[in-house]
């Protein structure tokens, strides 16, 4: 098994904590009635021109966890129905049903047309509860992803080292932000795409974390998920790889340390792909799991 490395990050003491780092303030909302929040989508958190899903995944997967009973979720499924943009935007909650172990609810993020009209950006439903409570007992057949230790992986220290490939929308500034906002250490044996080499294998690994050095929580794991290139770099096929479903899965509390993140693809048919991603903590626990269906732009 790999060693647990240290994330290239700030100092210990200026470190960011759980609670309070830039995550943390680009995912608060402001209560505007129960069940009802408004947020101000931060442009830190781009990819292309539109808002990455897992940070979109994360703010809906807060407000939740304050609408439920249960702080952490559990399994949490998305639909992605049009592309969220940085600025306002107002989530709405509806609790469905309460119960002593699991309570479930459902929320939708809207924004804004030219014409002052909402539209629905995304739609999730999902099942809180007490990761704490859960019982230790693990029988799997599951092993950790096995790649490069965290230094010897391929990093862009900045946006403008990501090479993405060509097709989809027009960079605008800030199009690649979010790459500013993680630590993200990718394996060279999935990085032939950035080399215009690709492998035609869709695996894409990575060591993943905050770049301000914050742990992992529940919620981040939301992030990690959709955070690393799609596998499709590595199949051969270059341009936007929209998401339009996401379900993920929270197995424990992840523990202190960078993650690491596992993503494959088995098929891609009629030019929609899935994605498969396994996220182990530096304890070597399955902490995440997650599928999601993308729409591939061929030809």
């Amino acid at each position: 098994m790999p060693e647990a490395a240290s994330a290239p990050t700030a100092p210990a003491a200026q470190r960011a904590t759980i609670g309070d780092s830039e995550f943390d303030r680009d995912t608060a909302l402001t209560p505007r009635e129960p069940g009802v929040y408004d947020i101000d989508l931060s442009a830190g958190w781009t990819i292309i021109s539109a808002v990455n899903g897992g940070y979109l995944l994360a703010v809906l997967g807060r407000a939740l966890a304050d609408a439920l009973p249960h702080s952490d979720p559990f399994t949490i499924s998305a639909h992605y129905l049009t592309a969220s943009q940085p600025g306002p935007a107002v989530v709405r909650t509806d609790v469905v049903r309460t119960g002593r172990t699991l309570s479930t609810g459902q929320a939708s993020l809207f924004q804004y047309d030219d014409q002052g009209r909402e539209v629905e950006r995304i739609r999730v439903l999902a099942s809180y509860g007490d990761l704490d409570a859960l019982p230790d007992d693990v029988r799997t057949t599951a092993k950790p992803p096995a790649f490069p230790p965290l230094e010897h992986c391929f990093g862009p220290e900045t946006a403008s080292d990501i090479r993405l490939p060509s097709g989809g929308p027009a960079p605008v500034d800030g199009s690649s932000a979010i790459a500013d906002r993680l630590m993200l250490k990718l394996d060279p044996s999935t990085l032939g795409w950035a080399l215009g080499q690709p492998s035609g294998n869709g695996e894409m690994r990575a060591w993943f974390g905050l770049a301000d050095g914050r742990d992992a929580d529940p919620l981040s794991l939301l992030l990690a998920v959709d955070a690393l290139p799609p596998t499709a770099f590595e199949i051969g096929i270059s341009g936007w790889v929209p998401t339009v479903e996401l379900t993920v899965h929270i197995r424990c509390r992840p523990a202190p340390g960078p993650l690491r993140v596992s993503i494959t693809t088995r098929n891609l048919a009629g030019g929609f792909l899935e994605e498969d991603a396994e996220v182990w903590d530096s304890a070597d626990r399955l902490v995440a799991q997650s599928r999601q269906l993308a729409r591939v732009r061929l030809g």
